[in-house]
């Protein structure tokens, strides 16, 4: 629980106010919530290290626990999500009731006076649980006796993981480094090149950062690459590679031996991805943007290896994503699976025969994940065949909400 900073009320009334701002940005202009704290950071540069934390942890917080407030703060159920309904008055009674919830005494302003909890308010649990009532609903559906405990692991805050670069680094001398840097760390069993902070660290601006030692990269995520079985000398296509932390995670496997062919349809994240693997010191790395499916026809039967790390729901990482679930539709997740399935069915022909494809996503979703699979193979069931998959939950391994899986393709019989 962020505790209020030192200093004059008018030190810390200006901080909620700004808390606020932000929170209109997000919830009622869509910014999403990274974008909008970053940004207020550097519009604050004065702002210290307690103010920051505060600010981004109360910020966090009432996202996450959005719609409970608003029910809490006893505000019309039905315009939870209405921009129109960010009133001044409405924000304010959103942040007393949190504080409120938190056990803190409500400062003597005058916006503060009137702001009351409700003792025994009617809820229902996708209230309670402070998701839209589909999500809820969807999910329940789906994922059955499973779905409260990965709920409430949703819920929570998430870890701060760091990938160790170790074509730079070995894992220990990094743990002794950042320790010098009062970052203390501790290992993650069976993710080998991963660290835990023990408290979270703005670790960007660590030198040891900027020299490629390491990246920000959640375990789960960290779990994907492996899973791809790489070896140096492969030619392996990253078919959605994004800003690229899974690339840069094959081109560290990889050694540097051999090819990645980097695929996105956004030359800006593809840009991003060549800076960070400049400063991991990954030079085996072709980025080419998607200009069509003709970029798909040059490659047919030229991979080792496909990673299809898919556009997907997101849902399996909520807990450092909470303003996803308010952005998100029922209607969106149908448009995603369709549009998975399509990348599934084009991509995988880049594949060689003997060749191995990943399909991977952060969704919680079996609709999303097996299902996708299971139709896949049914439809190529003669040419394809399921060596392995993994499912990584937030509730049980503590890390984001992930799905993958190994699929070989078959040589053609003689």
């Amino acid at each position: 629980m962020p505790t209020p900073p030192t200093g004059s009320n008018r030190l810390h009334q200006h901080l909620i106010e700004q808390i606020l701002f932000t929170l209109r940005r997000i919830m009622g202009e869509g910014v999403y919530a990274d974008k909008a704290i970053e940004q207020a950071f550097k519009f604050h540069p004065k702002w210290g290290s307690r103010d920051r934390r505060l600010f981004a942890e109360s910020t966090y917080d009432i996202v996450r626990w959005w719609r409970m407030l608003w029910h809490l703060a006893a505000l019309p159920e039905k315009d939870y999500l209405k921009p129109t309904a960010l009133s001044d008055t409405a924000l304010w009674r959103v942040w007393g009731v949190y504080w409120l919830s938190r056990g803190k005494a409500l400062p003597d302003w005058d916006v503060c006076r009137g702001i009351r909890m409700l003792k025994n308010p009617q809820s229902t649990p996708a209230i309670e649980a402070s998701v839209p009532d589909w999500l809820y609903e969807r999910a329940e559906r789906e994922l059955k006796k499973d779905w409260p405990s990965i709920l409430e692991a949703l819920n929570k805050p998430a870890d701060v993981f760091l990938r160790v670069n170790t074509l730079k680094y070995k894992l220990r001398d990094l743990q002794i480094k950042l320790g010098a840097e009062d970052c203390d760390t501790q290992t993650v069993p069976d993710v080998p090149d991963a660290i835990r902070l023990i408290e979270r660290r703005n670790v960007f601006t660590s030198p040891l950062f900027k020299a490629g030692y390491f990246e920000v990269q959640d375990a789960a995520s960290q779990i994907i690459a492996p899973f791809v079985q790489v070896e140096p000398g492969m030619r392996v296509i990253d078919a959605c590679a994004g800003a690229g932390g899974k690339t840069l995670h094959l081109g560290t496997l990889m050694k540097n031996k051999g090819r990645i062919i980097a695929l996105d349809v956004h030359e800006y994240k593809l840009k991003e991805l060549r800076k960070r693997a400049t400063r991991n010191g990954v030079d085996n790395i072709e980025e080419r943007v998607i200009e069509g499916s003709q970029t798909i026809k040059r490659l047919i039967a030229s991979a080792d290896r496909v990673l299809l790390d898919v556009p997907c729901s997101g849902t399996g990482v909520l807990r450092r994503n909470p303003d996803a679930k308010w952005k998100l539709s029922d209607e969106e997740i149908e448009r995603l699976i369709l549009l998975q399935a399509e990348i599934l069915r084009s991509h995988s022909r880049m594949v060689k025969p003997g060749g191995k494809l990943v399909y991977a996503t952060c969704s919680i979703l079996p609709s999303e994940n097996e299902k996708q699979i299971k139709s896949f193979l049914a439809e190529n069931g003669g040419e394809w065949s399921l060596e392995n998959q993994i499912h990584l939950r937030p509730d049980k391994q503590g890390f984001d909400g992930f799905y993958a899986a190994r699929l070989i393709r078959l040589a053609p019989k003689a």
